[in-house]
């Protein structure tokens, strides 16, 4: 990494309680979060390809890298990757990913058992967890502070197996991860049943209903947030757009983050 921030985003997951891991999707946001005081940045896929006009999944590989790199350097925080499938299907590619991750500048990355083919969305156990042992030996090869986290996506495509899911998160943890991630999961039972399945820290999808305290009493180390900041700053921009559009009034720009606030915040940095 190109700074030392390996170290102190292992030590976010050794200590007690959980942290909240907030995703920015450019520089900007980045920035005003870090500002906020949160200990460390996550990029997300989503919010970065809306950012673009792209759907989520839109955006290529090469160009997913240089975007958190980009990240990376605006901020002294630690910064993970969403890094989606990686580089291609195979274990060698998820290594591949690794080392770019690295290259980058992160302080670490996850990568998905999702395929990207709808139709067949997960992969196979055993070609997951072999992607997940190459990936876990290239994190180990270059730096032990880099934090690699396995991601099961059952609960996003359709497949809310919480028996596969626990199955797959234990097999990801014997492969070698650092950080285990079920997105998707809806209800603290589920969390519990996750968290106590399993050793190696476990990431959360933070959804309405649930508290970083109940989180971290059910057993959860970090929370991120996916898209959900994204989402919400274009929210902000319909519900704008909706009053001059169907109101021809301004009563919005009373609202919210005031044009000096942020002069002055990006003034600084």
């Amino acid at each position: 990494m190109h700074r030392n921030t390996g170290a102190a985003f292992r030590a976010l997951h050794e200590r007690p309680g959980a942290f909240v891991i907030p995703n920015p999707w450019d520089v900007g946001s980045a920035k005003f979060l870090a500002a906020l005081g949160f200990e460390a940045l996550a990029t997300t896929s989503a919010g970065y390809a809306f950012s673009r006009g792209l759907p989520d999944g839109g955006v290529g590989f090469d160009e997913m890298i240089a975007h958190c790199r980009e990240l990376a350097a605006a901020t002294a925080l630690p910064v993970s990757a969403d890094l989606e499938k990686g580089r291609g299907d195979s274990a060698d590619s998820a290594a591949e990913t690794v080392f770019a991750a690295e290259a980058a500048g992160l302080a670490g990355c996850s990568l998905e058992d999702f395929s990207g083919d709808e139709s067949d969305p997960i992969y196979d156990l055993s070609l997951a967890v072999e992607r997940v042992a190459a990936a876990a030996e290239a994190a180990r090869a270059l730096k032990p502070d880099f934090v690699f986290t396995a991601r099961a996506e059952n609960f996003l495509h359709e497949r809310p197996d919480l028996d596969d899911t626990i199955r797959r998160l234990q097999a990801f943890e014997k492969a070698g991860a650092d950080v285990l991630y079920a997105p998707g999961l809806t209800t603290l039972d589920q969390v519990r049943a996750v968290c106590s399945a399993v050793t190696k820290p476990v990431n959360v999808l933070a959804v309405p209903g649930f508290t970083v305290a109940a989180l971290a009493e059910a057993g959860v180390k970090r929370v991120s947030l996916g898209s959900k900041l994204a989402v919400a700053a274009f929210s902000g921009l319909d519900e704008a757009a909706r009053e001059i559009l169907d109101h021809g009034t301004f009563d919005f720009a009373r609202k919210g983050v005031s044009y000096a606030r942020l002069q002055g915040l990006f003034a600084k940095s």
